[in-house]
């Protein structure tokens, strides 16, 4: 016979966290930071380095060719330039490499937010207008309202 557990013991949490990957998962499978907002440079029509299309990030964008020109033809495969960094490979490495953008507040995914049933909503105990208000920064929510006096000890 199966017994039923307690419904109203419920255990008190200081934070939760939902995530497709751990940040050290993400950081070990990036290979670099993305710092700049740009994405191609409109004279050239190539990547901005370290941009959003960055050659030295997410690979080159000929084959076997890096970024300068110092080095083109597959027998250079797997050399790394000394002039800009990128290594000499195949495109479709493109399509497979991830980079990281380090924030200075965390965010929301998308996924989590606007899917029904709302998930975060749910495990909160919030309607999805207070959670969208909290999410966009209309409102925020007080943890610590304060340090009780008696809580003080003064040094004397």
């Amino acid at each position: 016979m199966l017994k039923r557990q307690n419904s109203d013991a419920r255990k008190p949490f200081d934070s939760i966290t939902i995530s497709l990957c751990s940040p050290d998962d993400i950081l070990d499978r990036s290979f670099g930071e993305v710092l700049k907002p740009e994405t191609i440079n409109y004279r050239s029509y190539k990547p901005e380095r370290d941009g959003l299309f960055c050659e030295r990030i997410f690979g080159p964008v000929k084959d076997y060719e890096c970024y300068c020109g110092k080095y083109k033809r597959i027998r250079y495969k797997g050399i790394v330039c000394d002039r800009c960094g990128v290594e000499v490979t195949e495109k479709k490495v493109r399509r497979e490499r991830m980079g990281h953008i380090k924030l200075v507040v965390p965010v929301v995914h998308i996924w989590f937010f606007k899917s029904l049933p709302n998930k975060i909503g749910y495990l909160l105990g919030l309607s999805s207008k207070k959670l969208e208000s909290i999410i966009y920064y209309e409102r925020y929510v007080v943890i610590n309202a304060g340090v009780k006096e008696a809580d003080i000890d003064f040094m004397t």
